[in-house]
């Protein structure tokens, strides 16, 4: 009777220790920044399309995916060039002092920097004084983050 209890103790342990051992894998890895989209394809004509896992680059601990080795080597060269103002949020929710995430489908490049919005309906809002709106949220930006 003793043997069993103590195979039961050790299956316990090795149970518990296998599953802790798993969370922290997991937790160790998040999604994609930008919904998966490539930051450089923004900048391109043909505009944004979704990133592949083979092209993945990792900037200040946040990992970004590209559609082709050539926008990751773009990126990789100068990242500060292509990342989303305030870490990819909504413009005009940070103008309103407040963090939502985007559709990253929904944005507006204004002077070589990658606006994203909430919504559609969101970015009319923010366009009707985009200006104005990016001054709010920078003034914003630095107690939001």
């Amino acid at each position: 009777m003793n043997t069993l209890k103590n195979i039961l103790r050790l299956a316990t342990v090795l149970i518990a220790t296998a599953t802790a051992s798993f969370a922290a894998k997991a937790s160790d890895y998040d999604l994609p920044a930008v919904g998966g989209y490539d930051l450089v394809s923004y900048h391109q004509e043909s505009g944004p399309v979704r990133g592949s896992g083979f092209h993945v680059s990792v900037y200040e601990g946040v990992s970004y995916i590209f559609a082709n080795e050539e926008n990751k080597n773009t990126f990789d060269a100068d990242p500060e060039a292509y990342l989303p103002a305030y870490n990819g949020y909504c413009a005009f929710g940070v103008a309103l002092g407040q963090k939502f995430h985007t559709d990253p489908e929904v944005y507006e490049i204004v002077d070589g920097t990658l606006y994203l919005n909430l919504d559609g309906d969101i970015q009319q809002k923010w366009a009707e004084d985009i200006e104005g709106h990016i001054a709010k949220a920078n003034a914003n930006w630095e107690d939001l983050n």
